[in-house]
Order: C-alpha cells, then sequence, then structure tokens
C-alpha cells in the first residue's frame, strides 16, 4: 500500500508529530498559516526517525503508520481483570475439548465399532470449523467486536455438546465436531490476539496456555475415571462439557460486553475509511512484509498443535497397544502429557522472554526431540510414561511465544488477522495430522505415531528459524 493511500487517516498524527519537532527547535509558528508549508518537513523529519535497515524501510512503506497507544495492563483498565478470567475459563475449554478425543477413542471405536482411519474423522472435521473461523475472524471483529466473538464461540461450543451427548449415529456426531472447531477457532484467536496486546504479554500468555493444558489434564483424567472406573458410557463426559459451556458463555459474554465494534477499532487506532480501502486479511497475507511473519507462524503452529494434538490424541492407543498397558495406567499417561504442557507454559512463560523467544524456542524444541527418541526407541512403560511428560513440559511454552513473536515484528491493526489466521491453520493442524496417524496406523500399526512426531518437530524448528529477528521488547 503506498502511504498516500492513508493520508486521510494520518493528518492527525502528522499534525502531533509537528507540533512535538517544532516546540523541540523552538520555533514559534500559526498553525493555521503555516501548516501546509510545513507537512513536507514533517514528513522527511518522521522518517529521517525510523531505523535504516532495509527491512524497516520495507514494512514502513507496507504498513500504514497508525497512532500509537500504550499498552494495557492485565489489572489496568479494571475490567481487564474479568476480562481476563474469562479467557481463561475459555481455555479451560478448549483445552478439554481437544484432550477428550484421545482418552475417548477407544470407546468410540468399541461403541461405534469402527477402523482407526473412520474413528480418526473425530480429528478431521473440526478442520471445517477452524477454516470458517479464519475467513469469519476479522469481519466479527470489525461488526460485532470481540462481544461478537464472545456470544458465537461459546454457542459453538454448546451447540457441539449437546449433540455429542445424545450420542447420535456416527455422521451426525462427526459434523458436531465441526462447530467445536469453530467455536475454538474464533475464541483461539481473539483471545490470543487481545493478550498479545497486554503488557507482559509472555507471562501471561503462559497463563492463559496454562488454563488451556489445565482443561487437558482434567478432560483425559475424568473421561477415563468414568469410564473405568464408574463404569458410565462415554458421552456422559459431554454432560460435563455442557456445563463448562454454558459457563463459559456467560463470563466471557458479561465480561467483553463493552467490547463491540466500535472500541475495537478504536484500539486498533485504524479509521473506517482505510477499513472500507483496504481487506485486511489480505494485507497480512499478502503484503510484502507482513506475508512472510504471518506464514511462517502459521506454518510454525501448523506443525506444532498438529503434534500436541497427534501425541494427546493416540499417546492412550499407543500405550495399551504398543507398550501393552493397562486402561486407566495408559490413559493416565495423557494426562502426565497435559501436566507436562501446562506447568512448561506457565514455568517457561516467564523464563521465556528474559533469553529471548529466538533462542528459547530452539533450546526447548531440542529437547522435546531429544526426549521424543527417548519415548519412541525405549520400549518400556514408565520410560515412555515420563518421556512424555517431560516432552510436554518442553513443547508448552511454544505456542504463547509463536504469538508473542507476530506482536513484535507486525503492526497492530494486523494483529488481529494475523494471529488470528495462524492459530487457525494451527487448529487445522491439530485436524489434519491426528487423522494422518489414524489413516496411516491402520496399515502401519500405531507405533507410526513416534516417527511421525519427530518429522513434526523438525519442520517447526526449521519455520522457527527462518522468522526474521525480533526486537527483544514491544514498549
Amino acid at each position: 500500500m503506498k502511504n498516500s493511500q492513508a493520508t486521510g487517516s494520518l493528518t492527525g498524527a502528522i499534525e502531533l508529530e509537528t507540533q512535538t519537532i517544532q516546540e523541540r527547535n523552538n520555533h514559534t509558528i500559526s498553525s493555521k498559516d503555516q501548516r501546509v508549508d510545513n507537512t513536507t518537513s514533517t514528513s522527511n523529519a518522521v522518517r529521517d526517525a525510523v531505523p535504516s535497515e532495509r527491512d524497516a524501510e520495507s514494512q514502513q512503506d507496507q504498513f500504514p503508520t497508525v497512532v500509537a497507544h500504550a499498552l494495557e495492563k492485565w489489572n489496568d483498565p479494571r475490567v481487564n481483570i474479568s476480562r481476563l478470567f474469562a479467557t481463561f475459563w475459555s481455555f479451560v475449554i478448549m483445552g478439554a475439548n481437544d484432550a477428550a478425543y484421545g482418552a475417548l477413542i477407544p470407546y468410540l471405536e468399541t461403541y461405534y465399532n469402527l477402523s482407526y482411519t473412520i474413528i480418526s474423522l473425530v480429528f478431521l472435521f473440526p478442520l471445517v470449523g477452524y477454516a470458517a473461523a479464519a475467513i469469519l475472524n476479522n469481519t466479527i471483529h470489525m461488526y460485532l467486536g470481540q462481544r461478537g466473538v464472545a456470544g458465537l464461540s461459546s454457542l459453538a461450543h454448546v451447540l457441539a455438546y449437546v449433540v455429542i451427548s445424545v450420542h447420535p449415529p456416527y455422521p451426525v456426531l462427526i459434523i458436531s465436531f465441526m462447530f467445536a472447531g469453530l467455536g475454538n477457532g474464533l475464541a483461539d484467536s481473539a483471545w490470543n490476539a487481545w493478550i498479545a496486546n497486554l503488557a507482559n504479554a509472555n507471562e501471561l500468555l503462559g497463563l492463559l496456555h496454562g488454563f488451556y493444558g489445565l482443561g487437558a489434564v482434567l478432560s483425559p483424567l475424568i473421561a477415563t475415571s468414568l469410564v473405568t472406573k464408574a463404569d458410565w458410557p462415554w458421552y456422559t463426559f459431554y454432560y460435563l462439557m455442557i456445563g463448562g459451556a454454558v459457563i463459559e458463555f456467560g463470563a466471557t459474554l458479561t465480561a467483553f460486553w463493552t467490547a463491540d465494534k466500535h472500541d475495537f477499532r478504536k484500539h486498533t487506532a485504524y479509521s473506517r475509511d482505510q477499513q472500507q480501502k483496504d481487506n485486511i486479511l489480505k494485507q497480512a497475507l499478502f503484503s510484502k512484509a507482513a506475508a512472510r511473519v504471518t506464514w511462517l507462524c502459521a506454518a510454525f503452529l501448523l506443525g506444532y498443535v498438529g503434534t500436541e494434538v497427534a501425541l494427546g490424541g493416540w499417546v492412550v492407543t499407543f500405550m495399551m497397544r504398543v507398550r501393552d498397558g493397562g486402561a486407566f495406567a495408559s490413559g493416565m499417561t495423557a494426562t502426565g502429557f497435559w501436566i507436562g504442557i501446562t506447568v512448561g507454559r506457565v514455568v517457561l512463560g516467564f523464563v521465556t522472554p528474559r533469553i529471548g523467544e529466538r533462542l528459547a524456542i530452539i533450546v526447548y524444541l531440542a529437547l522435546a526431540m531429544a526426549f521424543e527418541l527417548i519415548f519412541w526407541l525405549v520400549p518400556q512403560f514408565y520410560v515412555s510414561a515420563v518421556a512424555i511428560a517431560i516432552e510436554g513440559f518442553f513443547l508448552g511454552p511454544l505456542f504463547p511465544a509463536a504469538v508473542v513473536a507476530s506482536t513484535k515484528v507486525l503492526p497492530k491493526h494486523l494483529h488481529v488477522s494475523s494471529i488470528g489466521f495462524a492459530s487457525t491453520l494451527g487448529g487445522i493442524g491439530g485436524s489434519i495430522f491426528p487423522f494422518a496417524v489414524g489413516a496411516i496406523a491402520q496399515s502401519k500399526g500405531v507405533q507410526v505415531l513416534q516417527p511421525f512426531a519427530l518429522a513434526l518437530l523438525v519442520a517447526v524448528l526449521g519455520f522457527w528459524l527462518l522468522l526474521p529477528r525480533m526486537p527483544r521488547s514491544r514498549e
């Protein structure tokens, strides 16, 4: 985009810069008589203030300048407190949703009498919902604000869980998972983008994804206990999910009630005229400066979430069929994996900003790959259970770090679209790759999980290394 296209929306920012520079040089001018004459010199002064590196100049050419807002804090303004805890609960529901698949697959397989390939459709069908979320995310923000996201995402969860709880025929069951994917995709992108623009984003995103991990820890534990200890049917677990989704609806809609479209547009500092001229998602995906960051973060999350959900989704079956574990003990390995992810996100969320996202994620991935090799190559049940838990610990902070990285190198008005697209593609990875494991396992056995997961981790590391260098701070 040419900078001249954004002239109308930049007038206020240029006038403010004019006044600041002129006061600094002790010039006394008349704003009415000399404003036009000083426009050219002001533009030069603004341009001179930008770093001289080619990347910075390229980004300046591609992105319209917007008025900067100071970063809000989690408790300032005070409404952010209730909003933060509402997003935490939303992520508990999302984590419980994703982790339930792995714990319940052996019982779904028996209940519906299906093969690995067909039962794996429970992973694949949420992809449709995630894709819809990627397309609709920015439009919902622009016309309904975060209030619209809060209502639509939680209602999609409620609808999905009501249908699943009545254990319908399998084709209807897998269609209901599309609505679960839509709810996850909308909430995932919106709440990641919102918290990424608060002060101390690494720590807060670590907590946010820690609550995702908490839901993922409790989900297989409760589901496995209901089936193996209480001897209840598998679908009774979704009675609890309905209650959780109803709480999500009330909490998020109440907290974000004032966050309508006007509030969203104000905080992104992007004028209505500019919105009409530009397709923001198109700019995030195809403009020269933004596309590299958006697509690399999206590819990173595609592989990462695919690895996470594939391991969490198939580890119970792997431990039962390959490591010869009992039903309850094998179910607890999934719990251990999600505990590792939860603790890693919270603990390493405070470590990552101190050593820098780039180096930290390289180290975390190297250690995750090492424990993946132990999980794969040492054929002992308890060794495998410990290795998968520690691997989860080092995988935990990867998602928050990718979100923070994108906010450091992209302008604020692109954050929702770019982070939303990347998060949604991550959700798609969480659908495609676990399905691929199931399809391959049909002929090769579920032991294909280990080399498959290791290959994904190598690819994820490659995408991370291709990202441009980022500043240590956004403030």
